[in-house]
């Protein structure tokens, strides 16, 4: 019965310790928050991890003398201390999950985290009677946020838990007495737990974004202050006859660039096998080294790259020059003609290098007794490639591929943006590029661009599933 209000107690301990740990991260919550002049989209991680989130548009106040610089430090510090406390929240959580003499000293740093945070509130609540009792508070428009009732609650609620469990909890066994230990189920959640974190922050609470799509929205103004409209801006895309124009064109040129990534999606593997039958170490280490190092160079410094070798006075342009071929030299990066051709090659000279080291480890981990056997039966290296090498990466193509076919709406924007000029612009615009001109370039129209990507990710979602029905149909595999 005991060990039972134990596991009870200790599963309601840990979801107090994620609420307080999500809590730092909502901003509606965040008690730092003591003046509407701070940004009412920083959280209380935002506002730790930068004095600037605090002190941003006070600067007038200060050179008026309406508010006290130690006003300011005050909440900052006060913010970076409950921040603190949060991270012996997180602390205390993956302790929880460890034996009994690890659980007991999460216990210790749950109740460390609930009186740091309680420090840390005592100086937030300073920090508030500095706001209301500035030389000019009307200019600083001070407030009480909700956000410092929560985390007292939270860190009482952390301190009354901890306590009792620290007497309900068994002691130790003698076994334990001189080890720290956790399962292996959980060692292996802890491990991944950062990266699903990483991918709930960007990849899934951007999502929130999606809601001004509903919204006739002008930059610069708090959303509150504009009118829901509904579905406006998803009928208007298909009503206003220049937008479909634009969207035929966009589409054609996203789908025109992706197909051709996939038709060529077989280069990487071949590159990938050649590169493996090399026979000296030295010079095979130099070419992937060579073809890996433009993944790591920014579309920026390829374009340099471009304009070096063919603008007007580029080398292209001087070897012509100098050979007789021309009189005058051209610029090619402004020449509109086969873009798509043009937009592939640098991709793939950019890319091919990082795409083949997936191959190049797939090619590792075959059986090397499979080529020893065909060797034996009097199999050449060509045949070798083609029946035990090529078999062997297929089921990395195909999960690639699928991946590449559901992402076929996705093919970037940097690329495509540093290439782009008023010649070129049309034929290889594709949808983000056309989102972001949309929504941050010159259109400025952020429902409407916030609605296309809404409907590029639920297409994308669409192609991912049915690219996944047809592996399944046709090699009765699956990635979903």
């Amino acid at each position: 019965m005991v060990k039972q209000k134990s596991n009870i107690l200790m599963s309601v301990f840990r979801v107090f310790l994620v609420i307080a740990f999500v809590a730092a991260f909502i901003p509606d919550l965040n008690p730092a928050r003591l003046s509407e002049i701070i940004n009412r989209n920083a959280s209380l991680f935002t506002s730790a991890i930068s004095y600037d989130t605090v002190g941003r548009g006070f600067e007038r106040a200060l050179d008026r003398e309406w508010i006290y610089q130690s006003t300011l430090v005050l909440t900052y510090v006060g913010a970076i201390v409950c921040m603190l406390a949060v991270g012996l929240v997180a602390a205390a959580f993956c302790m929880s999950l460890g034996n009994t003499r690890l659980k007991r000293r999460g216990l210790m740093a749950s109740g460390g985290a609930a009186l740091l945070g309680a420090i840390g509130i005592i100086m937030l609540f300073v920090a508030q009677a500095g706001f209301e009792g500035a030389p000019n508070p009307d200019r600083i428009a001070p407030m009480f946020p909700i956000g410092i009732y929560a985390f007292i609650a939270i860190f009482a609620a952390l301190l009354v838990v901890s306590a009792a469990m620290w007497f309900i909890l068994p002691q130790p066994s003698k076994e334990e007495d001189d080890k720290l230990s956790i399962e292996p189920k959980y060692s292996l959640f802890l491990m991944v737990l950062p990266f699903l974190v990483l991918v709930v922050l960007f990849a899934y609470l951007p999502l929130w974004g999606w809601r001004y799509a509903f919204f006739d929205y002008t930059p610069g103004f708090a959303l509150a202050w504009e009118d829901f409209v509904g579905f406006k801006w998803f009928t208007s895309l298909f009503e206003n006859a220049a937008t479909r124009r634009d969207i035929v064109r966009v589409m054609t040129n996203t789908f025109a660039l992706s197909g051709i990534g996939i038709a060529t999606s077989w280069v990487p593997i071949v590159f990938a096998i050649f590169l493996s039958e090399l026979r000296s170490n030295p010079f095979k280490r130099t070419v992937q080294t060579l073809t890996t190092i433009p993944n790591y160079i920014s579309w920026v410094l390829v374009y340099s790259v471009a304009f070096a070798l063919f603008s007007t006075e580029g080398f292209f342009n001087w070897m012509l020059i100098s050979l007789g071929f021309v009189e005058e030299g051209k610029n090619f990066l402004i020449d509109g003609e086969n873009m798509w051709f043009k937009m592939w090659a640098w991709g793939t000279w950019k890319g091919l290098g990082w795409g083949a080291i997936i191959y190049l480890a797939s090619i590792s981990s075959i059986d090397p007794q499979l080529y020893e056997a065909a060797m034996v039966d009097g199999a050449g290296r060509y045949r070798r490639m083609w029946h035990i090498t090529v078999p062997g990466l297929m089921p990395t193509y195909f999960v690639l591929l699928l991946l590449s076919i559901a992402n076929m709406l996705s093919n970037g924007l940097e690329q495509y943006l540093v290439f782009s000029n008023p010649a070129t612009s049309a034929p290889i615009e594709v949808l983000d590029l056309y989102v972001f001109n949309l929504g941050i370039g010159d259109g400025g129209n952020i429902p409407l661009a916030t609605m296309i990507g809404m409907l590029k990710s639920v297409i994308s979602v669409v192609l991912l599933f049915a690219a996944n029905k047809a592996s399944k149909l046709i090699r009765g595999e699956s990635i979903v």
